[in-house]
């Protein structure tokens, strides 16, 4: 029997758990937006306060394929910032900057970042950000392909602008489409592969016979053997 494989995009609102299972009972989790089997999970996750496209299947592999060292694939966000950016802090955020990760200090990968002249065109978030009086704001577009824990929020922090919205918006040259906070639809295989530059079958493995430790020696014959065979049979006469 062949194994069904089911393959979603989904717009996560904000405040929403990237998981199924609720740790408080006011929490608001995917299970409130999706009805998919027991066996669908997230590939990846993308943080509560945080918006934007997440994609979800019972296909393993996907999952293995994305987190290999040589398949990263570029994820792209558009993040409002506190503050008018300035040009040495995007400079800055390309280099790679030092964040904290639990008990240590790890140095960004250098990243794709750009300053957008004018707000990007998106769903109002709900709750709408908190805006400061007569403190102005500003977007940037960061393209990455790591993803350690809060990492854009922490990056932007350290150059001295607090993120205010955080939406991911693509996955490769998979994207969010028209759809909206809540929604999702589901992709085939083939055409999600495609997006994401992946092969839809497996490679196959090379078997190669192993080299023995030691060659057999191979007996060489010349036209002086024979001669001196015999000459060494005089000798014993």
């Amino acid at each position: 029997m062949t194994e069904t494989f089911e393959y979603i995009i989904f717009y996560k609102p904000y405040d929403v758990l990237p998981q199924f299972t609720r740790e408080r009972p006011e929490h608001i989790t995917l299970a409130d937006f999706l009805k998919v089997k027991e066996d669908i999970y997230p590939v990846g996750r993308l943080d509560k306060d945080s918006e934007g496209l997440m994609l979800l299947t019972n296909d393993k592999s996907l999952n293995a394929s994305l987190l290999l060292p040589h398949q990263k694939k570029e994820k792209t966000y558009l993040v409002q910032l506190e503050g008018e950016i300035t040009d040495l802090a995007v400079s800055s955020l390309q280099k790679g900057v030092e964040i904290k990760l639990e008990d240590k200090m790890y140095v960004t990968q250098p990243c794709k970042a750009k300053k957008l002249s004018k707000p990007p065109v998106l769903p109002e978030r709900k709750p709408p950000i908190r805006f400061r009086v007569n403190k102005p704001t500003s977007w940037i577009m960061i393209v990455l392909q790591e993803g350690k824990n809060r990492q854009i929020r922490k990056m932007c922090s350290n150059v001295g602008f607090p993120v205010l919205r955080l939406v991911r918006v693509q996955i490769g040259n998979v994207t969010l489409g028209k759809l909206l906070p809540g929604q999702s639809k589901k992709i085939s295989k083939e055409e999600l592969f495609e997006l994401l530059s992946l092969s839809t079958t497996p490679k196959k493995e090379i078997i190669r016979p192993k080299s023995p430790d030691v060659l057999p020696k191979r007996s060489i014959k010349t036209k002086y053997s024979k001669k001196v065979v015999s000459n060494k049979n005089k000798n014993r006469k």
